[in-house]
């Protein structure tokens, strides 16, 4: 039964269908991904009902591998199968002697581990067991690229439309960290109408997370990338003087993301916004609005050195050097340099 490459969306068609696996492994840098699976086996698996005496769930720093095996070796009571849930399972003290329950396996138990922030050594006696006879998962984080896709689709499943603009407020305020971006998201969908026409707008971003529509990291790349001098240094100042709402790790990670795709784009095959797009992974509207029009107003040198400048910030902000300089104003000299 062992699984390789399996994705997301096809454990969870298997679990509608009630197929269960006997073991799960599910690790990565992805925290999103495998807290959504476990709760789907434990949904799929038992009932609310059956969960009292059907349910165990252990942590990693308080378990090993031979209290494990003994839950799972141990009959469902009045229910069809049981499931044992190791969570943090990166800090189990030991897996030696699960193997031999993987070759001998109880089958009305469902084994899942929740590994996160790394992996499972697959070329240990133990990983290499739960290959042969179990699912292996590997939740990895979203690349920039993917993100708005991301943002996108899960509206989408929540019969929900979501402007351009709304998508990107939302990722460059949060970036990667899908369970904060989906509970933003979450509590977008509870502030619209139940019926009727559902889209997700800037304006509702702004009142819902407390995000300027008009001043944020989106808008400052879009100033930068017409190169408008009055514009950028509008959003500047507002973020001197609303600390809140700036930090400098977000602000340069998104203007690194930015430069790195405008530098992209000289390549591509094409000239073409829909071929630059393809090549980029973005949307047309993205470069469109943005990406096209810093291609047209910095030089393939110019961008070279803004991404050296970016760098060299980011090392700035922290500490290195050994001179504090506030962030507000390594941001208004970055930006600068940028347009000058």
């Amino acid at each position: 039964m062992a699984a390789k490459g399996i994705t997301y969306e096809e454990i969870l068609r298997d679990l509608k269908a009630r197929k269960f696996a006997p073991v799960y492994y599910l690790m990565g840098d992805e925290d999103y991904y495998i807290d959504k699976l476990s709760d789907a086996i434990v949904d799929a698996a038992l009932s609310a009902e059956e969960r009292d005496f059907n349910l165990d769930i252990l942590y990693g720093s308080e378990a090993d591998a031979d209290k494990v095996v003994e839950l799972a070796h141990a009959y469902p009571m009045m229910a069809e199968r049981r499931v044992v849930l190791i969570r943090e399972a990166q800090a189990i003290r030991s897996l030696e002697g699960l193997e031999a329950y993987l070759a001998h396996l109880t089958p009305t138990t469902v084994l899942v581990f929740c590994h996160k922030h790394g992996k499972l050594d697959m070329r240990k006696a133990a990983g290499k067991a739960i290959q042969q006879v179990g699912v292996v998962f590997e939740s990895k984080r979203l690349y920039d690229n993917q993100l708005a896709p991301f943002v996108t689709q899960y509206f989408r499943k929540h019969n929900t439309d979501i402007e351009p603009q709304a998508v990107q407020m939302l990722v460059g305020h949060i970036g990667a960290d899908l369970c904060r971006l989906t509970t933003e998201m979450d509590k977008l969908l509870l502030a619209l109408p139940d019926s009727g026409n559902r889209v997700v707008g800037a304006a509702l971003v702004e009142a819902q997370t407390g995000m300027s529509k008009d001043f944020n990291d989106f808008e400052l790349q879009a100033a930068l990338a017409q190169r408008d001098v009055f514009r950028a240094n509008q959003i500047v100042k507002y973020y001197q003087g609303n600390p809140r709402s700036f930090f400098i790790g977000r602000t340069l990670t998104n203007l690194f993301t930015f430069f790195s795709d405008v530098m992209l784009a000289y390549y591509a095959p094409e000239r073409t916004d829909a071929s630059i797009a393809s090549w980029l992974g973005k949307t047309e509207w993205k470069v469109r609005t943005d990406i096209g029009p810093a291609r047209r107003n910095y030089s393939g040198v110019k961008v070279m050195q803004i991404l050296s400048e970016i760098r060299k910030t980011d090392a700035q902000s922290k500490g290195v050097g050994g001179v504090k300089t506030p962030h507000e104003e390594l941001l208004q000299d970055l930006i600068f340099y940028i347009l000058h």
